[in-house]
């Protein structure tokens, strides 16, 4: 059933008959179409948005279905629907296979699957790796053998559970359960209201599609889910936190424990990445991840007594500070090039940093090389007879290095006594070259060298 411009026109007549309440059930119920589309199509495009998803048989069938359930069942919609509805009833062959060929494909396949086995998983064989819910087993390939020159996009089926890709776009489960692996299971926490303290934790969950946070609320709940298992979410609620979307676990929702869902082994939680030139001008506490070249490491006890690790970041737009809280920094060294994810921004007057979640992870994507570089010494930090700890200058950006006393002071000409510090301090600030490593300085030449 080639596109025709007669369905489209009747379309357009239909969509601009609806109120705007009836318009936007419409475009929730039309899940194909992502919810960055809707947003940006005007209601006089809408017509050949949905053609585009959709196709044409596939459009007839959906649109029926939908001003059905609206209800949109009055003479000035059925009369501009009808025609199309009879049209394609007439073109499906009367046969053996007639029962089945006056469904539409996603019709057909939902009766399918309520006819099959309740312990079969649906997912097993219409997954594609891009989520966009193409059928891809033979079964389906009973409506398209009758009409040759149906489109594979006319092929999608609507799935009986919402996919976390669709979910995030469309800002909603539709009502539909969401299933997915639990790749990381925080630890419980506490929350106070006004008439007592409460439980909650964090999961992270993804499907075929996409992985979302999720927060579930009640320590019941806590050792019902394992962290590796796959389960189905029923009745969750949806909401954007600090700009992420956060699916919540209710005392009203369902968590039973399903099987089937393909989860790739790469996909794991991540906020969105952005410049640290863009990251200072956000909000408190938004979501970001960052990469860049970590360029100081310190280390600190608080007044919390938790150790908290602190690191500098720097890519081509700027640098900024990272605290991890609760978290070590293993195997990561100053100059190596890394990927942070899922942080939170702090702000303190105009000056903004970066704080670590619960599903904060650090990835190295090159260790540091050594370099050759410039630098100039302008502050001795810490002076003993085995190693200096130097506040070193290199571009106009300030770094904290070690070296040997015994390299620093053959350099600068100056004897390792017992007053190595006063010396040094003498000698500053002074210009050198030298190669460095992470927070090493493995070689100096001074410019000039004097005895004392």
């Amino acid at each position: 059933m080639c596109e025709s411009p007669e369905w489209k026109n009747a379309l357009k007549k239909i969509i601009e008959q609806l109120r705007q309440q009836q318009y936007q059930k419409m475009l929730a119920e039309l899940e194909e179409i992502p919810k960055s589309v809707k947003e940006e199509t005007s209601r006089e495009e809408m017509a050949q948005t949905i053609l585009e998803y959709y196709g044409e048989e596939e459009s007839i069938t959906e649109i029926k279905r939908i001003m059905d359930e609206i209800p949109r069942r009055d003479s000035p919609i059925q009369n501009l629907l009808n025609p199309f509805v009879e049209k394609l009833g007439k073109k499906r062959k009367p046969g053996p296979k007639s029962e089945k060929q006056q469904e539409s494909p996603s019709e057909f396949k939902k009766k399918k699957k309520t006819e099959s086995d309740p312990d079969d998983d649906d997912d097993d064989d219409d997954d594609d790796d891009d989520g966009a819910g193409f059928d891809s087993d033979s079964s389906g390939d009973e409506t398209q053998a009758d009409d040759p020159g149906s489109s594979r996009s006319e092929k999608k089926v609507l799935h009986w559970r919402q996919r976390i890709r669709l979910l995030k776009e469309n800002g909603g489960t539709n009502r539909k359960p969401v299933g997915g692996k639990v790749i990381q299971k925080c630890a419980l926490r506490t929350y106070k209201t006004k008439e007592k303290q409460k439980k909650f934790f964090h999961l992270a969950v993804a499907d075929e599609t996409d992985c979302i946070k999720v927060t579930v609320y009640g320590e019941e709940q806590f050792n019902k889910v394992e962290e590796g298992r796959l389960y189905l979410f029923t009745d969750v609620e949806v909401d954007v936190v600090h700009g992420e979307t956060v699916m919540k676990v209710t005392k009203h929702s369902k968590i039973s424990e399903t099987n089937g869902i393909k989860v790739p082994k790469n996909l794991e939680l991540q906020s969105p990445f952005f410049s640290i030139e863009k990251i200072q001008s956000f909000k408190e506490e938004t979501a970001v991840s960052v990469e860049g070249t970590v360029i100081e490491i310190e280390f600190q006890n608080d007044d919390t007594k938790e150790n908290a690790h602190e690191f500098q970041l720097q890519d081509e737009t700027g640098f900024i500070w990272i605290k991890l809280w609760r978290k070590k920094l293993r195997g990561m060294s100053v100059g190596d090039l890394v990927r942070v994810t899922n942080l939170t921004t702090n702000r303190y007057f105009e000056t903004v940093s970066l704080n670590s979640t619960d599903f904060t992870r650090i990835h190295k994507m090159k260790t540091a090389a050594v370099q050759r570089v410039t630098m100039q010494t302008v502050g001795i930090l810490e002076a003993g007879k085995e190693q200096c700890k130097l506040d070193v200058l290199i571009n106009h950006k300030s770094r904290s290095f070690f070296i040997q006393s015994s390299l620093l002071a053959d350099v600068l000409g100056v004897s390792l006594d017992d007053d190595f510090k006063d010396r040094l301090v003498k000698k500053i600030p002074f210009s050198a070259k030298g190669e460095i490593k992470q927070n090493k300085i493995l070689t100096l030449k001074a410019a000039k060298a004097t005895k004392t």
